[in-house]
């Protein structure tokens, strides 16, 4: 199987048009849309659904979009590998983070990495839980950074526990306590981040009974905080998802106490790139001296 058919399926899968897909590869319109050809024949099977506004994927090209992902990034690894051999460090690595962590965390890890591999390229996508565990299990990240849970199917590496915290309007009952009940949520205007499911917050409220009445839901913490600070509501968030967003509202430590493991997820450590096992030697390395 050619690599440049894979790649040109890739591309086309990604940004749903030859067009754009020749663009990145810096090929035609119609040498994409050749490889791609090229690739349906050899298969025996039809990987798009071809439209005037451009191409999706068909339920062959559903099936067969991780598999052949995979073949890339093998195929990246070899030459990261020969690379290697040869006293060169390039490559790529694609991180999946929450955005808190892309924020506090991730800049000081990259310099540092950079410093030393500047030819090893790094892209980041930011995302919910949910999300970040999708792009580790269809291998669309190789290293993705969130919460600890004992079902997940990855290679882990703990980095710091991370309290989680009510987060209040100034004028609210509760501004100048020392602690926030948890099961006073149940009578609180809730916000929900995360598309209104976060994960650590969901897991939190379930194991102690708590039944919040969800009033609004945003995709970051950062809309859900801009709100309370105008009085909408309030919400329950890991403390280090509030670090960077100047703001007036009130931040108190829940009761009874909870807390997250925020770590390094690798979908196989064995099958990783070298550049993929630099990274992560760096992450801890920076990490464990992190605040």
């Amino acid at each position: 199987m050619e690599s440049a058919r894979c790649k040109a399926f890739l591309a086309a899968a990604e940004t749903g048009s030859f067009t754009k897909a020749g663009e990145k590869l810096n090929y035609t319109t119609s040498g994409v849309s050749q490889l791609v050809a090229s690739l349906e024949k050899e298969l025996g099977v039809s990987l798009f659904i071809r439209k005037k506004q451009g191409v999706t994927l068909s339920e062959n090209g559903e099936y067969l979009l991780p598999a052949i992902r995979s073949f890339l990034q093998q195929e990246e690894r070899i030459y990261q590998m020969a690379s290697d051999i040869l006293g060169l460090s390039v490559g790529e690595i694609t991180i999946a983070t929450y955005p808190s962590m892309s924020a506090h965390w991730l800049p000081q890890v990259i310099r540092e990495f950079q410093n030393d591999y500047p030819n090893i390229h790094v892209n980041l996508m930011e995302g919910i839980r949910r999300e970040i565990i999708s792009w580790l299990e269809d291998t669309t990240a190789d290293i993705g950074f969130l919460s600890w849970r004992e079902d997940a199917p990855f290679d882990w590496f703990p980095v710091a526990k991370d309290r989680m915290i009510a987060v209040l309007p100034r004028e609210h009952p509760l501004a100048n306590a020392d602690q926030y009940p948890l099961s006073l949520c149940e009578n609180e205007s809730f916000i929900m981040p995360a598309l209104g499911r976060d994960d650590d917050v969901v897991d939190l409220l379930n194991r102690n009974g708590v039944h919040p009445k969800i009033q609004f839901s945003t995709i970051e913490n950062y809309s859900a905080i801009s709100m309370i600070e105008k009085g909408l509501g309030m919400s329950i968030m890991n403390e280090r998802s509030t670090f960077n967003w100047s703001s007036d509202v009130v931040k108190l430590p829940l009761d009874p106490p909870e807390d997250i493991t925020l770590g390094m997820a690798v979908p196989s450590m064995e099958h990783a790139s070298p550049a993929v096992r630099k990274f992560v030697e760096y992450a801890k390395k920076v990490l464990n001296t992190a605040p």
